[in-house]
């Protein structure tokens, strides 16, 4: 007799194959048996008779470390009921580990408010124990944050690496490699990481190539330079023949959305020459950022503090002004999604908190950035759905919903999330397949499944396959639905009627049970 067999439903292996009706068998946490079992029994059976059963979705771009959520809220019940069963952190330069010194936690502080946290690790091996111990819904595994390499040796310095300093941070890579890290993860476009040269990035990924790892980039532009920040990841991936990934590829600003085809035109060459490339999307045309992206880059060198006291000395502030005059960029667009300030602020766009103040949206920009001690977080709605048609539809693109796992309680901390981390998978499935059809279902599966899992090295998931971890979904097409959007995105997914990490059922019945039964993974 099995541990659970699930019986009758329509096999979508993850592979890109089309269906099949076929029963699936586990014992413990393994598919055992894929076939006509319709004759065994199993210690717990499962009717999927008119169902969808495939593999257990990967997410390969989620900040549920980085925003503290794995600590602060371990149920993660958003990704669970969008059927995700293993996520890699690390994502965008900046990781849980390692820490050189206690104070490279200061990666994060974008996202988090640092004097709410603690944390009792250093090293990645530290981690990923305390990982093991924590327990989540979800398998994780997780890259190293670059930024966190630079900070380590530099703390709030902004000038290149010496030899010296180049050597201690490649064998800190190598440490955090050795002990499960799947790679690197680089946030070119964040402070820290802007004077970061090729040379030092070529460095790096030389050992990730020597560890079989995959860099992964969010790339230093990605609006009017992105076509030459995509040039320029690329031409380190093609000099140094490693893996390399782009994390949600994306354009920012209607005068830049036609470099899409351009973009795309460049990536498939790379890979007709041989290069291992993909890239990951959201299905999304709103995106999160912090709200100093919108300053002149010089203004945030040196870090946070420097910052803010550079806006606040008068003639710096009136030269910071008339550089942002300049920047075309659509401040209409931008709405205030989290800070540190009166929550009223929350969910208002930048140019009516301007008026309602009787100030110039640049003077408005400075000074919630002053008052909230420069840490803000926004919601622009400045991507085309074009381009992320395009994107979902690329051979090369896989999904990813860049987001964090939340219960629909934290809607009470007045902080608006992105929809993605409620309904990324699902909303690919309802528009892009189900109503769109701008692939078919087995494409967009594999996108979610055994592609993420081959590219990051993750053995024995995400396929349906004899002798492979049992990350099983049963989806019904029926209700299929992401209703999570940028007005209301505390809503939860729905379609998930069944879904089992490592063999034990985390979601059953459509509900979301409890049973925290993930593992970590080890490069």
């Amino acid at each position: 007799m099995y541990d659970i067999l699930i019986k009758n439903g329509k096999i979508i292996d993850g592979t890109g194959k089309l269906g099949f009706f076929a029963d699936v068998a586990i014992s413990e946490d393994k598919i055992v048996k894929i076939g006509e079992l319709h004759n065994e029994k199993g210690e717990i059976e499962i009717d999927a008779r008119g169902k969808i059963v495939c593999p257990g979705f990967v997410d390969v771009n989620n900040h549920s470390d980085t925003f503290w959520q794995i600590f602060l809220n371990p149920d993660l019940e958003s990704l669970a009921y969008q059927g995700i069963t293993t996520i890699i952190g690390g994502a965008c330069g900046s990781s849980l580990a390692p820490f050189v010194t206690p104070l490279t936690i200061e990666s994060i502080q974008k996202w988090v408010d640092l004097r709410n946290i603690n944390f009792s690790w250093l090293s990645m091996k530290e981690f990923l124990k305390i990982m093991e111990v924590k327990k989540l819904p979800v398998n994780f595994a997780t890259l190293v944050g670059h930024e966190n390499l630079r900070r380590g040796i530099l703390k709030n310095e902004l000038r290149s690496l010496n030899p010296k300093e180049i050597k201690f941070i490649e064998k800190t890579f190598q440490d955090s490699l050795k002990a499960g890290a799947l790679g690197l993860s680089t946030g070119l476009v964040y402070t820290h990481a802007r004077l970061a040269t090729s040379e030092e990035l070529m460095n790096l990924a030389n050992i990730v190539k020597k560890y079989d790892g995959v860099y992964v980039t969010h790339i230093r532009d990605e609006a009017r330079e992105v076509v030459e920040s995509v040039e320029e990841a690329i031409k380190i991936g093609r000099e140094v023949k490693m893996k390399l990934h782009i994390a949600h590829l994306k354009i920012m600003g209607k005068e830049n959305w036609k470099k899409m085809n351009e973009v795309l035109e460049h990536i498939s060459l790379a890979k007709k020459s041989g290069m291992d490339v993909s890239f990951d999307v959201y299905p999304y045309t709103n995106t999160g950022s912090v709200l100093y992206a919108m300053l002149p880059s010089w203004v945030a060198e040196g870090g946070r503090k420097i910052m803010l006291h550079r806006l606040k000395d008068p003639a710096i502030r009136t030269k910071v002004i008339a550089e942002m005059k300049k920047s075309g960029f659509e401040y209409e667009k931008i709405e205030i999604a989290s800070s540190l300030m009166d929550k009223t602020l929350t969910s208002r766009k930048i140019t009516e908190i301007a008026i309602s103040q009787n100030k110039t949206v640049e003077e408005a920009i400075i000074d919630v950035l002053i008052a909230s001690e420069g840490r803000v977080i926004t919601s622009m709605e400045i991507l085309s759905e074009e381009n992320v048609r395009m994107a979902i539809a690329h051979p090369l693109s896989m999904i990813a919903s860049n987001g964090a796992g939340y219960n629909i309680n934290h809607a009470k901390t007045g902080e608006l999330v992105h929809p993605r981390s409620f309904g990324t998978f699902m909303k690919v499935l309802e528009k892009y397949v189900l109503e769109e059809k701008i692939i078919s279902l087995e494409e967009a599966i594999r996108k979610m499944t055994s592609f993420p899992a081959e590219k990051f090295g993750i053995a024995k998931r995400g396929k349906l396959e004899k002798g492979f971890f049992a990350d099983v979904l049963v989806l019904d097409k029926n209700k299929i639905s992401a209703p999570a959007d940028k007005e209301r995105p505390y809503q939860y997914s729905q379609g998930v009627d069944y879904s089992l990490v490592n063999g034990k059922m985390v979601i059953q019945g459509g509900e979301y049970v409890g049973v925290r039964n993930g593992k970590v993974i080890r490069r």
